[in-house]
């Protein structure tokens, strides 16, 4: 097989195959090319070309998070660089491995006014688990006989390998996003059938983490004195917790569980609609519900009406489950459980006594006088986003991926009881809209279900290019809510009859997604009322010789009424 004849560069392919890197995602450059040329050709990589850095990065991100895996991104130097910032902080705060590589000019060419360079060095440094900063490596036309040169070559390939060894380590064992930064001389073009390095290959030892039964027993003695405890979990990958451990704490009577739509967590007696439930409460209701204890698990919470009352009616104690990190949201966490959710179980459940208490039973009576109205309520509206996603998450295709955008969608989502069989994504880790659409392809591509994206317009729009690549499988579905704005503005406090609030919060738009799908090469549907959904999603759904789009088309001005008046309705 052909290498490049920089030495760095096979060093950055040998490492990342022994450190199981597999998949790399490339966007065209020129600097790049030493690392393009060894990646594409090593039949043990997978190789994708995107050319939009943003959209690739997302891809890798998607690819990530269903393979479990560490995925690479590859991009030439300057702008190109920056571009894969969005993604990298989304991976940073979703826990997901993501190997950023960028080529670069030689350090003595930044800042003299050469093409394409900018200060590359730390540049993600706010978001990132470690920065490798490697040397340039001279490849001169003659063998090097100089002593002095020689050692030279050898300390420049020695930390460049040490470097590669602890950025590809941390991103393996802190599972998060790492940068390594890699200068090239020309002749960047140069191939050789000789392997000119034998990288040293270096293991980050772990340290398990052990819970002593000392330290777990006074927490085990006030979870069984506890007669109101809360459990609230947040994104989680499917079957990340024991069923087993899901059953007892669902059959404990002094104990609600409350799971969001990205948590990949059931049991029948979980609540799953959290803003169906809190939305409706006035004081006395909130201090009924008020835990003594609460437990949180996961990643980040995407309602705000949990957060607002947690952070208003505190519970005594806060304790959180991680390996990694614990975030204080609701500003009384007073313990960090530095270990894996299940570990935590199995040595903490066999110590707790059940209190007599009826939080639990009270409060599922509650839910399924909630669920009633709820269906009540779907039954008197008329066209909406509302009746759009109730139409569109009941048929959707069992023990298939969904894959949601942010803002509108993922909040809507959150107000149904959906099918337990999907397994369910958002990138949540900073809640942005910029790569819905590419994050859903790379994940359609890494993992072997069905996938579909639910998703707004502006968010759709916005990350046009996600559909920029020749790997979207051919039963990838698209279900674009087109409400003609940012629907979520429309509910949020503010002006809504103001020209400002129109163009610069709302942003009003008449676009369609008909063009996008045709120069994309998707199967293109359209809905506009009820009736026309019910009948076309069949058809949708029957096609699979390529992607298909469905763009449901919602009238703007009355969402956020019908919204808001759901809860006055519940309550």
């Amino acid at each position: 097989m052909n290498y490049s004849t920089i030495p760095v560069a096979q060093s950055v392919v040998l490492l990342c195959l022994e450190k199981g890197v597999k998949h790399i995602v490339i966007s065209p450059g020129s600097r790049n090319a030493p690392l393009t040329i060894g990646f594409t050709a090593h039949p043990a990589m997978k190789t994708y070309s995107i050319v939009d850095e943003r959209s690739a990065a997302f891809f890798a991100l998607g690819l990530a998070q269903q393979l479990q895996e560490p995925v690479a991104v590859i991009c030439s130097s300057g702008s190109a660089v920056l571009n894969y910032y969005p993604a990298i902080s989304e991976a940073y705060y979703s826990d997901i491995p993501l190997v950023v590589i960028s080529a670069d000019r030689p350090i003595e060419r930044i800042d003299i006014g050469d093409g394409q360079t900018i200060r590359q060095r730390n540049v993600f440094e706010n978001h990132i688990l470690y920065s490798a900063n490697l040397y340039s490596e001279y490849v001169p036309d003659e063998i090097v006989t100089d002593p002095k040169l020689i050692q030279k070559q050898r300390e420049v390939t020695k930390h460049n390998q040490q470097e590669i060894n602890k950025a590809l380590n941390k991103a393996l064992v802190n599972q998060g996003p790492v940068h390594i930064n890699v200068p090239f001389y020309e002749p960047l073009y140069n191939t050789t059938t000789q392997k000119l390095v034998d990288p040293i290959v270096l293991d980050q030892e772990t340290k398990p983490v052990v819970l002593q039964d000392e330290h777990l027993q006074p927490f085990a003695e006030k979870w069984s004195k506890a007669k109101r405890k809360m459990i609230l979990i947040g994104v989680l990958q499917p079957n990340t917790i024991e069923q087993q451990f899901l059953d007892i704490l669902g059959s404990d009577p002094s104990v609600l569980v409350f799971t969001e739509t990205t948590s990949n967590t059931h049991h029948p007696n979980f609540f799953t609609r959290t803003d169906n439930i809190i939305g409706s409460l006035d004081d006395q209701g909130f201090k009924d519900l008020q835990p003594e204890i609460l437990i949180t698990l996961g990643g980040m919470i995407i309602s705000k009406k949990v957060k607002a009352f947690l952070r208003t009616y505190q519970p005594e104690e806060h304790w959180h489950i991680d390996p990694k990190k614990a975030y204080d949201t609701y500003f009384c966490l007073n313990k960090h459980f530095k270990v894996p959710v299940n570990y935590f179980w199995s040595k903490f459940l066999n110590r707790i006594r059940v209190p007599d208490s009826d939080y639990q039973k009270n409060w599922l009576q509650v839910r399924e006088r909630r669920d009633a109205l709820h269906q009540d309520y779907i039954k008197e509206m008329g066209w909406c986003d509302f009746k759009a996603f109730d139409l569109v998450l009941s048929r959707l295709r069992a023990d298939s991926l969904l894959q949601l955008g942010n803002s509108s969608t993922v909040r809507y989502v959150q107000l149904f009881d959906i099918d337990k069989s999907l397994k369910v994504y958002c990138n949540r880790g900073t809640s942005g809209i910029d790569g819905s659409t590419s994050t859903a392809v790379g994940a359609a591509v890494g993992s072997e279900l069905p996938t579909t994206l639910i998703t707004g317009d502006l968010s759709f729009f916005y990350d046009s290019n996600g559909l920029w690549n020749s790997y979207i499988p051919t039963d990838f579905k698209i279900i674009l809510i087109n409400n003609s704005g940012g629907g979520i503005f429309r509910i949020l406090p503010g002006d809504k009859t103001s020209k400002v609030f129109e163009t610069y919060f709302e942003t009003i738009h008449d676009l369609d997604a008909s063009h996008l799908c045709a120069m994309f090469g998707l199967d293109y549907f359209v809905a506009s009322s009820e009736s026309e959904l019910q009948s076309v999603q069949d058809k949708f759904y029957a096609t699979t010789h390529k992607p298909a789009l469905l763009e449901i088309k919602t009238p703007r001005t009355l969402n956020d009424q019908i919204l808001l008046g759901y809860f006055s309705y519940i309550r």
